[in-house]
């Protein structure tokens, strides 16, 4: 009877959406305490003591925030675009929740396990541009339209570097499929033979994710905030939450393609006890510490700093290595090839 349930359109559809509320209740309750370990960690870079005051240790503190957002005015502009103002952060938001349908935390233990996972996922991220350049051009604000124009510049430069990064790591796997990027890496994280990609990527994520030192869009210096200056109430904490989000996307991506996923360190005992999803939840734990880092240590770069970086460096570095390995695995035969 209950296999038979599940095999009926009715049962796929709230067994799916089961599946998506498992997944998406413990992302978003992760983006709301991640605001709170971003000001606890630089905080404690700082010498400061962050939110302390707010519940035990300030970890009442998100839910404060997400009180005052949302009982707080929502303010359009009189010369906004009203349609696209409004949907431009729940555009970014969304694109941000709906990537993680492909995320897989243990062995097919995914929403969608697609073959073709790593493209949709670079769909996904492509699209996230729009949600800021129609939140610029929609605020009729000289300055929001300044930011979108800059993060839709930004965005593009970067996301060819992060293609090509990606493209390095399936020739080495011969899949689409993001569960046997994983499985790949039984023997080795591809991290240590792809170090300088994972490094390109991971700087590429910070600028695709417009997380210091190359948070030009929001340039609070010289544009006030940026793409969403003109934003207050739920409105901005859409677009807020949309960021952080994007930060946990960006990290599970990182995890996935370099960092062996849900897969220990060593394969030998006590590792191999811990299950996989507490590694998978350690290591984009980790790689969001190193996005804080990042964010308390370094200045923000010029903008012509950060497009030479992009096009002038990245981009033909990641090009040649995308040679080099292609190159290697075939001189070596190790080319994977279809259905092997």
């Amino acid at each position: 009877m209950q296999h038979f349930f599940l095999d009926t359109t009715l049962g796929l559809i709230i067994l799916t959406v089961l599946e998506a509320l498992a997944m998406l209740v413990p992302l978003l309750v992760g983006v709301a305490y991640l605001t709170y370990a971003e000001r606890k960690v630089l905080a404690a870079i700082q010498l400061r003591k962050g939110p302390n005051t707010v519940g035990p240790f300030g970890l009442l503190q998100a839910f404060a925030d997400a009180i005052k957002m949302i009982t707080k005015e929502t303010i359009i502009p009189s010369g906004a675009n009203r349609a696209l103002f409004l949907l431009a952060p729940v555009l970014t938001f969304g694109l941000a929740m709906m990537a993680w349908a492909v995320i897989p935390t243990n062995n097919h233990w995914a929403v969608a396990d697609i073959n073709v996972g790593i493209l949709y996922l670079f769909a996904i991220s492509s699209l996230g541009v729009y949600g800021i350049l129609i939140a610029g051009w929609a605020s009729n604000s000289k300055y929001a339209f300044m930011g979108g124009l800059r993060s839709a510049a930004q965005m593009v430069s970067y996301e060819v570097s992060i293609g090509l990064v990606m493209v390095s790591v399936l020739l080495a796997v011969g899949s689409l499929n993001l569960n046997d990027i994983v499985l790949a890496q039984r023997h080795v994280w591809f991290a240590l033979p792809m170090f300088p990609m994972f490094v390109v990527f991971f700087i590429s994520a910070l600028a695709e994710t417009n997380r210091a030192p190359f948070d030009l869009p929001e340039g609070e210096s010289e544009l006030v905030a940026g793409f969403f200056v003109e934003y207050s109430s739920l409105s901005f904490g859409l677009f807020f939450l949309g960021e952080y989000a994007n930060m946990f996307l960006m990290s599970g991506m990182t995890t996935i393609l370099f960092l062996g996923g849900w897969l220990p360190p060593v394969g030998i005992a006590p590792f191999t006890w811990i299950p996989g999803p507490i590694w998978f939840i350690a290591k984009i734990l980790f790689v969001l510490f190193v996005f804080i880092w990042v964010r308390g240590t370094f200045p923000r770069y010029r903008y012509d700093q950060l497009m030479r970086l992009g096009w002038k460096v990245f981009l033909p570095f990641s090009l040649l290595w995308m040679v080099l390995t292609a190159g290697f695995l075939m001189a070596t035969g190790l080319l994977p090839h279809s259905g092997s």
